[in-house]
C-alpha cells in the first residue's frame, strides 16, 4: 500500500520539484497540494493523507498554525506532519515539535533524506535528531520548574518510568535495551504502553511531555 502525502508549500516551484523526487517512489503517491495553511488544513481533512510535507512560512495560514489546528482538539484529522522549511531555527524547531510535528527537515535535505523521512513520520515514528532533542532540553532549561509532577504519570509502572526518562535524553530503542538490560522487543512493548496510556503519538511528544511534566529537568543524568 502506497504512504499518500499532501504538499504543502507556497512557492509552486518547490512543491513540482517535491512531487517529481516522490512520483520516483513506488511505495509514495502525492495525493494533494495546497499553497498556504488554510488550504493544507482543508485538504488534509478531505484527502487523509498519511503524511503532510508542511512549510512554515506560507500566507493565509502559516505551517505551525495549520500544524495546531490538526491536531486541536476541535480537530478529527488523523495524519502526519513533517515540517519542511529553509530556516534552521530554534524557535521553529521547538513550536513545530510543540505544534504536534513528527519531523522536522531543512529543505535543502538530500532528496533520499526526505524519502527516509517520509517512511519513518508514515510508520508512526518520529524524526527527532539528538540535535533536536538537545535543542528542546535547551528551551526547557530558561523556563521555571514544573510546579508537580503530571498525575498521569501515576499510571506508568517503575520501568516505563526509566523508558520515558531515557527516550527524553535522544536515546533510541537499541540504546535503551543496552542500559537497560532488556530485550529489544521488550522496550518496544513498553514504549508502546507508555504512550497508550499517555496519550502520546510518538517520540517527540513523549520528549516534550517528559519534560513539560517535570519528569526530567535539563542537566539532569
Amino acid at each position: 500500500m502506497s504512504i499518500t502525502v499532501l504538499l504543502a508549500d507556497d512557492q509552486a516551484m518547490v512543491r513540482a520539484g517535491f512531487h517529481m523526487v516522490l512520483d520516483a517512489e513506488p511505495d509514495i503517491e502525492v495525493v494533494g497540494e495546497a499553497q498556504d495553511g488554510a488550504t493544507a488544513l482543508e485538504a488534509a481533512g478531505r484527502l487523509h493523507p498519511d503524511v503532510v510535507l508542511m512549510d512554515i512560512q506560507m500566507p493565509v495560514m502559516d505551517g505551525l498554525e495549520a500544524t495546531r489546528r490538526m491536531f486541536g482538539p476541535e480537530s478529527n484529522i488523523d495524519t502526519r506532519v513533517l515540517i519542511l522549511t529553509t530556516f534552521d531555527r530554534d524557535q521553529y524547531i521547538f513550536e513545530a515539535l510543540r505544534a504536534g510535528a513528527s519531523g522536522f527537515l531543512l529543505k535543502n535535505a538530500p532528496p533520499e533524506d526526505l524519502i527516509s523521512a517520509i517512511h519513518i513520520v508514515a510508520d508512526g515514528d518520529a524524526l527527532l535528531a539528538p540535535s533536536v532533542t538537545r535543542r528542546i532540553v535547551e528551551e526547557f532549561a530558561a523556563l521555571p520548574p514544573a510546579p508537580q509532577p503530571d498525575a498521569k504519570l501515576d499510571k506508568l509502572t517503575e520501568r516505563e518510568l526509566e523508558v520515558l526518562r531515557h527516550i527524553a535524553r535522544g536515546m533510541s530503542n537499541a540504546e535503551i535495551a543496552s542500559t537497560l538490560v532488556i530485550g529489544y522487543a521488550t522496550v518496544k512493548t513498553h514504549v508502546s504502553s507508555v504512550f497508550a496510556k499517555l496519550g502520546l503519538r510518538d517520540r517527540v511528544q513523549a520528549v516534550v511531555y517528559a519534560f513539560e511534566s517535570g519528569l526530567v529537568r535539563p542537566g539532569a543524568t
